[in-house]
């Protein structure tokens, strides 16, 4: 069934129309989109607001044609060296991050759509704890295969989430400290205690192992 979803990956679309319970980080963690592209994409402000109804689109806008069309004419386009792109540097000072749970065996997961995670077992209401500080920018049950998630934004680079939880002890909006308990573990998609464990770089999620301190 993996091979097959990765065969046939469905193109990503190109507007989402808002829901209720979405945030506009919900909706670019789904897409595996940056929150501040998105943003930008719409004109909407610092303050992220947006509301149920209000579509969004999900790319960049094109350019304006005959602006560029107009500069060819009138001169011949410079000679450049053709260069790859670089990677998205993280931005700002560096977070401090650390475990959200002391115990259970943490195993790299990738999802269907590419996204990598860590799924951590445990027991059935453990204390969860965030693992940078940051203020909580969703809570719900709107993204599919999450269950109950919290993702907390850390600064314009960093977001983590935290899935299939049982009790959430923070709201939208609040700000929270490293170590402060979050929520408690709920059970996984397959039935057994399980904390779920991503963070995202410029809306790319990545090997949460290669930013987390190692384990004594």
């Amino acid at each position: 069934m993996l091979l097959a979803a990765c065969a046939s990956e469905p193109a990503r679309q190109d507007t989402y129309t808002v829901k209720r319970g979405d945030t506009l980080y919900s909706i670019a963690w789904k897409h595996q989109l940056n929150y501040q592209d998105v943003a930008r994409w719409n004109g909407i402000g610092r303050d992220y607001v947006i509301h149920p109804g209000q579509k969004l689109r999900l790319n960049a806008p094109r350019g304006t044609v005959a602006r560029s069309a107009t500069s060819a004419a009138r001169s011949p386009p410079p000679v450049t060296t053709a260069r790859m792109p670089r990677p998205a540097q993280p931005v700002g000072p560096p977070v401090q991050w650390q475990w959200p749970v002391d115990t259970g065996t943490p195993v790299l997961t990738t999802r269907p759509n590419g996204g990598q995670g860590l799924s951590i077992s445990g027991q059935l209401g453990q204390e969860i704890r965030a693992a940078a500080s940051g203020r909580v920018v969703y809570t719900g049950t709107g993204l599919l295969g999450y269950g109950q998630l919290v993702i907390i934004k850390h600064s314009d680079t960093y977001l983590s989430a935290y899935g299939h939880t049982q009790a959430v002890a923070v709201r939208e909006q609040e700000t929270v400290s490293a170590g402060q308990r979050i929520a408690t573990m709920g059970q996984g998609p397959q039935g057994p205690p399980l904390l779920y464990f991503e963070i995202r770089t410029n809306g790319a999620p990545g090997n949460p192992l290669l930013l987390l301190p190692q384990r004594h």
